[in-house]
């Protein structure tokens, strides 16, 4: 069953008027430990067989807590998932339609703000998350409070092969600044709602293309406190399908230099620096700007000549050897561009 963008907002089968005043009860584990709710937030267009597997995956969590998930439409007719079957007890499934910006932002802010539980996590619409996840972050998390965000590893499944990937048990501002720290994945965000609505913000809906957004966040994370990891692949993450950002080489250019331009500390991390500069040199390679690419494979140079995104730029300016071929190869062994 679909609706219009207009007229659907539903919370398991039952109108979303008709549970304005709920709130979640006070759930304990069998410790006894006070287990807090969670809102889950995916955002989607167009990857119904993908979604109802990441539906599956947050439902079935073997966490004590409440989960409440929101899908989020972006762009396309709301798909009620009445074939989900909800798990009894305190489990909580609603659709709606992006009402902000266009792009993966706005759908998670959406979200966001269409929930009410005390955690908020982020799962995107082609992953799946492992039964024990939340538990294993909340853990953790009990472990060291002061943690901002947690993480977990992350399975990927590509080219017939499977790829483990472990985020660094602790995370600070400046290793962010030398590297994306790839393991620490979207899919596996877990943070405070309170941090959220306060100190850190919603998902930042101007950065071009939405490109981009999960490194952004990180940061911003990562300036209030440290982050920490799971050492365990919690999360499948499926790159053998078609993402989003194929091929959007322009949308690519324009969210990374805004980026560098948003975090100034950047100037102060060459190779961090390096490493934005040389993917913006292959995205205009990819583009076949010839002037581009050699200018910002330049710059990337100046800044770390072992950066192998420059000098695999200046191949393709050449023609020596095709943007596509590269960015598979990549991603066959578990990396991205």
């Amino acid at each position: 069953m679909q609706c219009s963008l207009s007229e659907c907002f539903v919370v398991n089968r039952v109108p979303v008027h008709a549970l304005e005043a709920q709130r979640w009860p006070t759930v304990t584990d069998q410790q006894g430990v006070h287990a807090p709710s969670v809102s889950v937030v995916i955002a989607t267009r167009g990857r119904p067989e993908m979604l109802r597997a990441a539906v599956k995956g947050v439902l079935g969590q073997d966490y004590a807590g409440a989960i409440d998930l929101t899908v989020v439409f972006d762009r396309i007719e709301i798909d009620l998932l009445e074939d989900i079957v909800i798990p009894e007890g305190q489990r909580r499934l609603q659709t709606l339609a992006n009402t902000r910006s266009p792009g993966l932002a706005g759908g998670r802010n959406t979200g966001i703000l269409a929930s009410d539980g005390e955690l908020i996590a982020f799962c995107d619409d082609d992953d799946e998350w492992l039964p024990s996840k939340l538990e294993r972050q909340m853990s953790l998390w009990r472990e060291d409070p002061a943690a901002v965000l947690i993480s977990t590893g992350i399975r990927i499944a590509t080219a017939g092969r499977l790829v483990d990937r472990l985020p660094p048990d602790r995370t600070e501002f400046s290793d962010l600044l030398k590297s994306r720290v790839t393991e620490i994945h979207p899919s596996s965000f877990l943070i405070r709602r309170s941090d959220v609505t306060g100190v850190l913000g919603l998902v930042d809906e101007d950065l071009p293309a939405s490109y981009g957004e999960d490194y952004d966040y990180l940061l911003r994370a990562a300036r209030v406190g440290h982050l920490r990891g799971v050492q365990d692949s919690l999360v499948v993450v499926h790159w053998n399908r078609t993402s989003f950002f194929d091929g959007k080489w322009q949308g690519i250019i324009d969210g990374l230099s805004y980026l560098l331009n948003k975090h100034p500390e950047f100037s102060e991390s060459p190779k961090g620096s390096a490493r934005i500069e040389g993917q913006i040199a292959f995205a205009w390679a990819a583009l076949g700007r010839r002037a581009e690419a050699r200018s910002w494979a330049a710059r990337t140079i100046n800044h770390d000549r072992s950066q192998l995104r420059a000098y695999a730029a200046l191949a393709i300016a050449a023609h020596l050897v095709p943007a596509g071929p590269l960015v598979r190869a990549v991603n066959r062994s578990g990396r991205g561009l």
